[in-house]
């Protein structure tokens, strides 16, 4: 018999410290776009499935149950039953039920009568055709084709199970959910604070106190307060690549792991005039220098992909070799520049015309810095940017306005899936797609949501992705890898590989002090 070392035995109790980046609009994860609500909320509530939260690469195999404690679908594939767990409360005692989950996916799907303010991911779920319940204990999802992928997006830590006596209204600022921590208070620009749930259904879980968020919106000055000991934590993905050697040199007792984000920086542009003209996007894809982009933010470590997160860490992106057979892809960036500086010739642009644009940005370093850099080369192309910054709260919103003309953004997968990226992004149906449509390519998009057969829908899958780069749809410069930094006291965190948004539940985190 082997016994276990009782130095590594968990230990109960203490708060956790964690630096916060910037202030999110609510305390809603199902109306909130960014980490920056999804990181401190995911342990207040549970999903019906979650992906194992020690597992560092999300995939169908690695999702367990939460509050469904078993799953069977019918034999087309249309029909997905949960059966769940019983004696589980909300965190103000009421019992938690089936109707829960109906409550949730009609608010997702559009079909409840009160309305989320912003419904981020409502694309996900435009093939849910309704939700229904058998007693308090069972609730089955009726699609209206296959979507094998369905499974994988409950799993995602923006599937949160909402009470129904709960309005979305009071969500915002007052989450209730039945996870291991329990919402204290959210106070902008200072701080968020969640607690111990002491009638969590899971035995013995969580392991600390509570943990608390000190939001800096100054990166420097965070990372420093880190490094003084005032902090266990950084905020997740935080610490750029230059940035994590400094942590290393002045606090070497820190564990920092670099990880790929399956997060892409995107070039946005809206096709008003005069980008309506696809020789103009065209030409301004072309200008892009990715290797440049690499080598300044991440010291060479980022990644160049298409829509999907490149392998090996990525399940669904299109190898290297093909990826360098697509237009603005290849290392010749000096043949592509003179071609796009002959389309903007026949647009009329010149060194002696050239075009005046605002370029707009999320006001956080991930954002800013790269759209410094498109600001410089979009030059070699007589495009003048200005730089533009947006507040968090405001940034999303704006962009599913259409009010940017140029846009570096981010979109991050939150779960490696097709299914999140290209509904999200791409769909004709989607409030989240910022550049336009095409009906060709949302026929692809359900055809492979519903091929069941991973490598026939991986094809269809790169042949959407070849398609978006022809038609220079939402650019995609790098994939980012960036340093999550913890104090050696802080034990059993686990980082995921190909997706930032699923691995925050922080029931198995505790401290060795």
């Amino acid at each position: 018999m082997v016994l276990a070392d009782p130095a590594l035995a968990q230990k109960q109790g203490g708060i956790l410290r964690v630096f916060h980046r910037d202030s999110p609009a609510s305390m809603s994860i199902l109306e909130e776009g960014s980490i920056s609500a999804i990181m401190p909320m995911m342990g207040v509530f549970n999903n019906l499935v979650l992906f194992d939260q020690h597992v560092p690469q999300n995939r169908v195999q690695s999702i367990v149950p939460d509050l469904a404690m078993s799953w069977t679908s019918n034999e087309e594939g249309t029909e997905l039953t949960f059966t769940l767990r019983e004696g589980v409360k909300w965190h103000d005692g009421r019992p938690f039920t089936a109707a829960d989950v109906k409550c949730t996916y009609d608010l997702l799907s559009g079909k409840a009568k009160e309305k989320l303010r912003l419904n981020y991911r409502e694309a996900w779920f435009l093939n849910l055709d309704e939700t229904t319940t058998n007693g308090d204990n069972e609730v089955t999802f009726h699609l209206k084709r296959p979507q094998p992928a369905l499974i994988a997006l409950l799993a995602s830590g923006y599937s949160p199970i909402y009470p129904c006596h709960v309005s979305a209204r009071d969500m915002r600022t007052h989450p209730v959910g039945t996870g291991p921590f329990k919402f204290v208070e959210y106070k902008p620009n200072q701080s968020i604070k969640v607690v111990r749930n002491p009638d969590y259904w899971k035995p013995g879980r969580p392991y600390l106190d509570g943990i608390e968020y000190t939001i800096i919106a100054n990166r420097s000055t965070a990372i420093l307060a880190f490094v003084a000991g005032k902090f266990d934590m950084t905020f997740p993905y935080e610490v750029s690549v230059p940035l994590v050697k400094q942590v290393q040199s002045q606090a070497p007792q820190a564990i920092c792991e670099v990880k790929p984000m399956n997060g892409r920086a995107n070039l946005l542009v809206n096709p008003a005039p005069p980008f309506d003209n696809p020789v103009l996007r065209r030409a301004m894809q072309l200008s892009l220098d990715r290797k440049s982009f690499i080598d300044i933010l991440g010291e060479g470590r980022y990644d160049v992909g298409a829509v999907l997160q490149p392998p090996p860490e990525g399940i669904w992106g299109m190898p290297q070799e093909m990826l360098e057979q697509l237009t603005g892809y290849g290392p010749d960036v000096k043949k592509n520049r003179e071609e796009a500086r002959s389309m903007m010739r026949s647009l009329g642009y010149g060194p002696d015309n050239r075009l005046q644009v605002k370029v707009s940005a999320r006001n956080i370093a991930w954002y800013r810095d790269p759209a410094a850099i498109l600001i410089d080369q979009l030059k070699e192309i007589w495009i003048d940017g200005e730089l533009d910054t947006i507040e968090t709260a405001n940034w999303v919103p704006k962009l599913m306005r259409k009010d940017f003309t140029v846009a570096l953004s981010l979109s991050g997968s939150a779960v490696d899936d097709p299914d999140t990226q290209l509904y999200e992004n791409y769909s004709c149906r989607s409030s989240r797609n910022y550049t336009g449509c095409n009906p060709e390519v949302d026929a692809l998009i359900d055809r492979q949501s519903a091929e069941s057969d991973p490598a026939k829908r991986k094809e269809l899958v790169w042949q959407i992705e070849r398609k978006l780069i022809e038609d220079a749809v939402r650019p995609i410069i790098f994939f980012m890898r960036q340093g999550t930094c913890w104090q050696p006291e802080v034990k059993g965190l686990t980082l995921m590989e190909n997706s930032i948004f699923n691995s925050w539940r922080m029931e198995d985190v505790w401290l060795d002090r």
